[in-house]
């Protein structure tokens, strides 16, 4: 039931989940406006009910970037998230069909979906572009008979356009609501191929929810018991053997491996190092503005054109070891390692002396 990635699954995975654990997939978050306002909802701040367009960690205002940054981070895949992306159904489907005519059908494309707004037409749009479709359902906010019928019908459209092994549901595995879990899954078995449980995690915006109503696990960030339920439902599936995959994804599973896979695939700069974290180390020299041209045609006349590359987004220029030994003493040089991803967040700096 455990495999090698530090989570839980029966009878295999679905195919998106298969680019993500080897740090294939993009991720394009295509707004953080939302249909619905769940209390354990994950999303940052930066991202939550804010209209802004992700790719990674890159912000996007045309389907160019979204490529650019697919081609940077070697994605063969992607996986389309929000917010709800029925609320920007035209810049949903912009983005993955440039995305298919860029890098071909073979390009896979899962995407997140809440059923709130899921209609037979719009469903018919986006399965000219999308591989693979998972649902929010509505049940975890609104246990109502009703509102559970009406999700099981809204889903069952999608077999119109789509094969049962490409539909799933995806959801956060609450400790407490793991038999309704549990029933909605044998209630809904016959449509969807997959199912996908996400290990329960504190952030910035569901904290106030998490903190009064559930334990932490040691560390702070992941809900206890979470783990447990999930494996207990994955039991219990297994005993009345439903042909659906069920996955249990652990914060383990997304930090080890599906986020430090992406970046060791991430393109790096000319003289980076990287680590076995994923991380990238560069040997730096630092301008304070950009005005300090002098600076830098002393550098080139010191050491060789092949030796160093001038990085412009940083107002630095990176050094090889060679060049570093040579200017050491005479310039100060830093060792800074950072994230290879667009954002280029800086996590340490020293200063090299003799």
């Amino acid at each position: 039931m455990k495999t090698k990635y530090d989570d839980y699954c029966i009878n295999g995975i679905a195919e998106g989940c298969k680019y993500c654990v080897k740090g294939e997939k993009l991720v394009l978050f295509i707004s953080g406006k939302c249909s619905r306002n769940c209390c354990y909802c994950s999303l940052s701040k930066k991202r939550k009910n804010k209209d802004i367009i992700w790719a990674n960690e890159r912000i996007c205002k045309k389907p160019k970037d979204a490529i650019k940054e697919a081609i940077e981070s070697n994605a063969t895949s992607c996986g389309i998230t929000g917010g709800d992306p029925f609320l920007h159904l035209e810049r949903t489907i912009k983005f993955a069909k440039a995305l298919k005519n860029k890098f071909g059908k073979k390009f896979h494309i899962h995407i997140y979906l809440p059923t709130r707004l899921l209609t037979k037409d719009k469903l018919e749009k986006l399965s000219k572009y999308i591989d693979e479709v998972r649902f929010h359902p509505e049940f975890l906010i609104n246990n109502n008979p009703k509102v559970i019928e009406e999700d099981i019908n809204k889903i069952s459209l999608v077999r119109l356009f789509f094969s049962r092994k490409k539909i799933g549901i995806e959801l956060p595995m609450i400790p407490n609501r793991k038999k309704e879990i549990l029933d909605f899954i044998i209630k809904i078995s016959k449509i969807i191929g997959f199912v996908n449980l996400n290990e329960f995690e504190l952030s910035e915006t569901n904290f106030n929810c998490i903190v009064k109503n559930y334990r932490l696990n040691e560390g702070g960030y992941t809900i206890k018991d979470s783990i447990k339920a999930g494996i207990w439902l994955l039991k219990k599936i297994k005993k009345l053997k439903f042909k659906i995959k069920v996955h249990l994804c652990t914060a383990e599973t997304k930090n080890n491996y599906q986020f430090k896979n992406r970046l060791k695939l991430h393109k790096i700069l000319p003289f980076g190092k990287r680590t076995k974290e994923g991380m990238v180390k560069y040997l730096s020299i630092y301008f304070k503005n950009k005005g300090q041209g002098g600076k830098e045609k002393k550098i080139k006349k010191l050491i060789p054109k092949n030796s160093f590359y001038i990085d412009k987004k940083k107002n630095r220029i990176i050094l090889s070891n060679n060049s570093a030994n040579k200017l050491l003493g005479r310039l100060k040089i830093l060792l800074v390692e950072e994230f290879p991803t667009f954002d280029g967040i800086e996590t340490e700096t020293q200063e090299l002396r003799i």
